[in-house]
């Protein structure tokens, strides 16, 4: 009978746990599609802006801007890793961990400083632990990033590295490639050449003609940052819609793994249950036919 009663209440148990991985999973589910339309709105205005920059900087040869220009010596580079506030989500926290720790150690065989910046209590958390300091740390962005909150960030890497304060910058996140396949990578955003010559490469070889009004230098410092900002913001969403489809797989397994145990859990209850069945029936005969 206490085995019965065991099974039972752990069956009890698994089916509220149930309950509760499939209410994460429908609610991952409804923020995924919310952050997977904001991403793919956002994908191609990124990549056009990326292109037009890019043009505008081939067609302005004889102008630079502070932007565009590869410091020489990198001294001072700044890794922000984008990781997520909660948990339930699977991998996808250590994956972007990973990459980062290989940036980190690739950074300071260079003989650079560092400039950690972390966003996501899993991060923080994780780093805090291994004995890493952050210059800076971020909480307030969730499944919904705004693009005021992101240009706060990019607005200080711009001063900082026109200023010549920082050489790099650096960030660690889960790219969104489509629904089916993410992946965790550490992508140069400063200087710009870099992502420039990435968008040039995708784009068709035909070259444009441009006519500057007013002119090439003022174009440039007003889309040049631009394309900075809504690179940095692109980097945010991509990680917005990744972090839900890592939570909806990983509490889809989760409620499939419960209803499983429920599953075995049942037959298990059903065997004791007709063994002890069984035995009464066996001890009233036994009884009975001593009585005769």
């Amino acid at each position: 009978m206490a085995k019965t009663r065991a099974l039972v209440k752990r069956r009890k148990a698994i089916q509220n746990i149930r309950k509760i991985t499939r209410t994460m999973e429908l609610i991952a589910t409804s923020k995924f599609q919310r952050a997977l339309k904001r991403a793919v709105e956002a994908d191609a205005f990124t990549r056009k802006i990326a292109e037009l920059a890019a043009d505008l900087s081939a067609n302005a040869v004889d102008l630079q801007h502070p932007l565009l220009e590869k410091h020489e010596a990198v001294k001072n580079s700044v890794l922000l890793v984008l990781c997520s506030n909660r948990g339930l989500c699977g991998g996808y926290n250590a994956s972007i961990i990973r990459e980062a720790k290989g940036r980190i150690g690739q950074v300071r065989s260079e003989g650079a400083t560092l400039h950690l910046e972390l966003s996501g209590k899993r991060c923080i958390g994780y780093f805090r632990f291994h004995g890493e300091k952050a210059d800076y740390t971020y909480t307030q962005f969730e499944d919904r990033p705004t693009f005021a909150q992101v240009e706060e960030l990019a607005n200080r890497y711009i001063k900082a590295y026109t200023s010549g304060a920082i050489d790099r910058v650096d960030v660690a996140y889960m790219k969104f490639l489509n629904p089916a396949k993410q992946m965790a990578v550490v992508e140069t955003l400063l200087p710009l050449s870099a992502v420039s010559g990435t968008a040039s490469k995708a784009a068709p070889q035909h070259p444009v003609e441009y006519e500057f009004l007013p002119d090439a230098r003022s174009l440039l410092e007003q889309i040049l940052p631009e394309s900075f900002k809504v690179r940095l913001f692109k980097c945010f969403l991509d990680a917005a819609v990744s972090e839900q489809i890592a939570r909806k797989v990983a509490m889809t397994a989760a409620t499939e793994n419960a209803q499983d145990m429920i599953k075995t859990l049942t037959s298990q209850y059903n065997r004791a249950r007709q063994a002890q069945i069984t035995k009464e029936i066996a001890e009233v005969i036994g009884g009975a036919e001593a009585l005769k």
